[in-house]
């Protein structure tokens, strides 16, 4: 498939503009050809992942700080995770820290807005519906999509970083819209309640449909931010699809019942308790915070408890006394971080994580070796405080 690119972008990918803003052309420009793009069209933001250093090592920081002396970001540029809270004591290593903040300064010199955050669209003031931007993080691009009515396709680290330095990404897949209607249902035939319900149905969704957008019906119309959070997650994470909906569609159903239900907490739940609990992955928002806080009043965790969540909404949460609560009861609240990839949740020091993110659930068990007890939030609190 041939790429249409304007002068200017041919310009850029011969280098008359630098070799940095040609290199982010050329990974368009590949991307394009693999999916099919007739053109290039403009974006209006930008969230990049690739900020951990757990997932890009030393390759990465080398190469982000290289690219960093010539690359500068043209559009609104948000930022996800990084490995650990900098305001916080911990045991990480010299080298991770001093590595994770060399990533940190690059993505500061190129410009980027430094949010450290998965839930973006919870954080900032979102373009209005039918703009094209290009999200890297997966819960942020199938919210994005399925939530807010903006464009964007499932991005790599590299794919959203091109973006980023030239304002631009390939015309296809979910920014056309004709893919946007869903071809696809799953039926789901089996009693949903709790946001580990939600997760639980977007995980075998993102494995089972190999299609961009799937439809649930109006069955996920009026849930809350939570659950709508947790089964986009899952979605995001487990296949390629990067948008669900609510359309009715005739035919292609695909069933989910009690025993696709247990087959997903067959493959991810892999302990029956563990050492530390960890919730926020999607980091907690200010919904949940308050939920949490709500739960946990006058009680106390029974094992550590580790609460992710981005350092703005921590601090409206320290004003309206919230964090205080939460703190009080023993938890503690981590900001600029996630439980994905985190050197924080380790198989050297936990024997099983307890959370009721199925996100978290999949890369703490395939990426971090660290096995899961996977559970709801309310059930979390009955069994783990008092």
């Amino acid at each position: 498939m041939f790429v249409h690119l304007t002068r200017e972008e041919e310009d850029a990918l011969d280098e008359k503009h630098g070799q940095a803003l040609s290199i982010a052309y050329k990974i368009l420009l590949s991307i394009g050809k693999a999916t099919n793009a007739e053109r290039l069209i403009p974006v209006d933001w930008v969230h990049l992942s690739g900020v951990n250093y757990n997932t890009i090592g030393d390759a990465g920081v080398k190469f982000l700080t290289k690219n960093s002396e010539e690359m500068r970001f043209l559009v609104p540029t948000t930022i996800n995770p990084m490995g650990y809270d900098s305001h916080k004591q911990n045991n990480l290593s010299n080298n991770f820290k001093r590595q994770q903040m060399e990533i940190v300064k690059a993505y500061e010199k190129m410009g980027s807005v430094p949010s450290f955050s998965c839930i973006p669209y919870e954080l900032f003031q979102l373009p209005d519906r039918g703009h094209n931007v290009s999200f890297a993080e997966s819960n942020a691009a199938v919210m994005a999509n399925s939530v807010f009515g903006l464009h964007t396709n499932k991005e790599s680290s590299l794919s959203a970083l091109a973006s980023a330095v030239t304002g631009k990404a390939p015309y296809s897949d979910l920014r056309i819209r004709s893919i946007r209607d869903p071809k696809i249902k799953i039926k789901i035939e089996t009693e949903l309640n709790t946001e580990l319900d939600y997760g639980i149905l977007g995980y075998f969704s993102g494995k089972s449909i190999k299609e961009s957008c799937v439809s649930f019906g109006p069955e996920i119309s009026n849930i809350d931010i939570y659950k709508t959070k947790s089964l986009a997650a899952a979605l995001g994470t487990s296949g390629v699809c990067g948008m669900f909906s609510n359309k009715e569609i005739n035919g292609n159903n695909v069933s989910f019942g009690k025993e696709e239900e247990k087959s997903v907490m067959d493959e991810l739940n892999t302990t029956e308790s563990g050492d530390v609990i960890a919730l926020g992955s999607p980091q907690l928002g200010t919904h949940e915070l308050e939920l949490l806080s709500n739960m946990v009043d006058g009680k106390k965790f029974s094992k550590k408890c580790m609460i992710f969540c981005p350092r703005s909404l921590y601090e409206k949460a320290s004003n309206s006394g919230i964090a205080q609560r939460l703190e009080n009861a023993g938890g503690s609240l981590i900001c600029d971080a996630c439980t994905c990839l985190s050197p924080l949740l380790t198989h050297e020091e936990y024997d099983g994580v307890i959370t009721n993110s199925v996100k978290a659930a999949h890369y703490l068990n395939k990426s971090s070796g660290v096995s899961v007890c996977l559970t709801d939030l309310r059930s979390i609190i009955r069994k783990y405080t008092r």
